[in-house]
């Protein structure tokens, strides 16, 4: 092979495979050959092996578009897919409330996923968690029960064992877990309410989820009162809300507040605006409880506002 200046040590550990195109082979792009060398990769997956360095062609580094020719040689190092670091312990930052033999509460902040899935296959809650507390390896989703947007901070709880997992996951179905939120929303409202509208998949935008007419609807109810109202950057009317969940869909809140003509502040996907410096959906899960599950008493918890949230009330204008 000829002399290269390329750093083998960046490039996985262990045998790589070696090819050497043929003399009657049909000239064609370097992801295509690969692509009939190495059937069960994905396309996607080579290409993205060739922009990250890890395929040479004669000693370089190849392109994916480039073209190779009979009698060139290949190497390539295969990578491991990224969901192979789903269940990878991970130093993750998080703040934990407070723990137990049963179960552990998490202060969530916001920006971090909760548990791995496409595009977020490691540094997730659920990596953190593995890494803090190793024993959750043996417990389904290292022990997750309930989940927060990746934008929503505040509480959560993470059962230590099966056995306290069972149980967290049975009060949730009898709706005994008590999760308040607080949000900003726009716009100005009069009294408190009660949303139940069954929430399921927007079926003009994927990522988006929708009251009915909806795909796979699933029931879902949530409480709301407003607690004071005012005005962001000068003309924008805004009011601080309390929810309380009795289910837990995806997205529930900021579908269901967005079904009522108040959208959170900072929640573009659901037609929110970005006003007083919101970088992120306005929502915080300010208060959770629920049953022991070894001596049956309540635990009740709470987590004061992430900083962003609290900078921005800062700059509203509060009617008294």
């Amino acid at each position: 092979m000829p002399d290269t200046d390329i750093d083998k040590e960046s490039f996985t550990a262990g045998a790589p495979l070696e090819f050497r195109l043929p003399v009657d082979a049909v000239q064609e792009r370097l992801d295509k050959a690969l692509a009939r060398l190495i059937p069960e990769h994905s396309r996607s997956r080579l290409q993205a092996w060739i922009e990250e360095g890890h395929v040479l062609v004669n000693g370089r580094p190849g392109k994916v578009k480039q073209a190779v020719h009979p009698g060139d040689e290949l190497i390539v190092w295969e990578q491991q897919p990224p969901e192979s670091q789903a269940f990878a312990p991970e130093d993750v930052e998080f703040a934990v409330v407070a723990d137990s033999p049963d179960w552990i509460v998490v202060n969530k902040p916001a920006g971090l996923v909760t548990h791995p899935g496409a595009g977020n296959w490691s540094g997730t809650l659920l990596n953190g968690l593995l890494y803090r507390y190793p024993e959750l390896a043996q417990v389904a989703r290292a022990g997750i029960v309930h989940r927060l947007d990746k934008d929503t901070s505040g509480l959560l709880v993470v059962a230590r064992h099966e056995k306290a997992q069972t149980h967290l996951i049975r009060q949730l179905q009898a709706r005994t877990v008590s999760r308040q939120y607080v949000a900003l929303v726009h716009g100005r409202m009069g009294r408190a309410g009660t949303v139940d509208r069954a929430i399921g998949r927007d079926p003009r935008v994927p990522v988006r989820m929708a009251v009915e007419p909806a795909i796979a609807v699933k029931p879902a109810i949530t409480h709301y009162e407003p607690l004071r109202m005012g005005v962001a950057d000068g003309d924008f009317g805004v009011c601080g809300v309390a929810c309380r969940l009795e289910t837990g869909r995806t997205h529930q809140i900021r579908v269901h507040m967005a079904s009522l003509g108040h959208p959170l502040v900072g929640d573009l996907l659901y037609g929110g605006k970005q006003i007083a410096g919101a970088q992120r959906q306005l929502l915080h899960a300010r208060a959770l409880a629920f049953d022991d599950f070894s001596d049956g008493g309540r635990k009740a918890f709470e987590a004061e506002l992430a900083h962003d949230f609290a900078a921005v009330l800062e700059r509203v204008q509060w009617e008294d």
